[in-house]
């Protein structure tokens, strides 16, 4: 008999912080995106799954890896609409965005008037 295990917040984290770490920003999204609606073509659906402070902070990562500093600063934005806090190491990932794609301003903005 086959086992299996039900994708949950820490095993989502995980894949997303290995696609950070390989610089996939595509599957990085698409694992975010089935967070809030898993398994929505199956015959048997599952519950969705909690995102938290680690499920943005390593999607922030992957932007920053990838170059996107945009959807950095979207993700950071999309915490504060969703009540999930923001800590230094999501500012850290969002300003160090800024800083790779030589988007000085914005990474200052972040640091004088988001913390």
């Amino acid at each position: 008999e086959k086992a299996s295990v039900l994708p949950n917040t820490i095993t989502y984290n995980t894949a997303i912080s290995v696609c950070e770490k390989a610089g996939n920003l595509d599957t990085a999204l698409s694992l975010f995106e089935q967070m809030k609606a898993p398994n929505a073509n199956s015959a048997h659906p599952v519950a969705p799954v909690n995102r938290d402070e680690i499920t943005f902070n390593a999607l922030i990562s992957t932007c920053e890896k990838a170059g996107d500093w945009q959807l950095a600063l979207s993700m950071l934005d999309q915490m504060r609409v969703d009540h999930i806090p923001r800590s230094t190491v999501t500012f850290n990932a969002a300003i160090s965005a800024c800083q790779k794609a030589g988007k000085w301003q914005q990474a200052l903005a972040l640091l004088f008037t988001d913390m």
